[in-house]
């Protein structure tokens, strides 16, 4: 008669092998995704600075400035939450590259973006509309002029001629963002009349001392 077993036998090593093998290897797996995604973000990031940095060494007196204005472009974009790609970033290094026509691009691209702007806030205040837009692309601006000095300097490129032009166009950009305020609440009109009334008042002073002395 054949003898039946107490107890069944245990899995057999290999299949528990095989089975410890598949957790591990998920493991593996979700260790080497992560490590990936992480190797790809620093990846666009340096191909997207060495790729800067080469248009700049190509011709430094031009591509410093369309550096900056890529750069500027792309913050002013984040701060907004859009994703305007302008038709002079396409031809950004070879086009007029001055700081005056540099300037004039960025404050084209970022004063074209409050029509937009101000649709999402339907109902606002129309100056502290104006100011909080003028707010975040003066800021886009900044990180953007920031980086590409930054990116300059890394290449040792950011002195003389080239440090001069990158400042002259970053001076016109915010004074252009100040005139575009200005334009949208009146302040200009605003802040000129205390100096009309000082100017009267002077003309009074003036007269009543004349009528004083005869």
């Amino acid at each position: 008669m054949a003898t039946i077993p107490s107890s069944l036998p245990p899995p057999s090593s290999t299949a528990a092998e095989r089975a410890g093998g598949r957790g591990a290897g998920a493991a593996r797996g979700e260790g080497v995704a992560t490590l990936s995604v992480a190797a790809e973000v620093r990846s666009q990031q340096n191909n997207r600075i060495l790729q800067a940095s080469l248009e700049v060494s190509i011709s430094v007196g031009n591509d410093s400035q369309a550096l900056l204005f890529r750069s500027a472009i792309e913050k002013i974009n984040e701060m907004l939450g859009t994703e305007q790609v302008p038709d002079a970033l396409q031809k950004a290094a070879s086009q007029d590259n001055s700081p005056e026509a540099t300037a004039d691009r960025i404050l084209s691209f970022a004063t074209g973006l409050f029509a937009s702007y101000s649709t999402q806030h339907p109902g606002a205040d129309q100056a502290t509309l104006a100011a909080d837009f003028v707010e975040l692309v003066r800021g886009g601006f900044q990180q953007g002029f920031d980086e590409a000095v930054d990116i300059l300097k890394g290449l040792k490129v950011f002195e003389g001629g080239i440090a001069e032009g990158i400042q002259k166009t970053y001076d016109l950009v915010m004074k252009g963002f100040d005139d575009f305020l200005a334009s949208l609440t009146g302040s200009s009109g605003t802040a000129a009349a205390p100096e009309a009334a000082t100017a009267a008042d002077a003309a009074d002073a003036a007269g009543g001392a004349s009528s004083t002395k005869t």
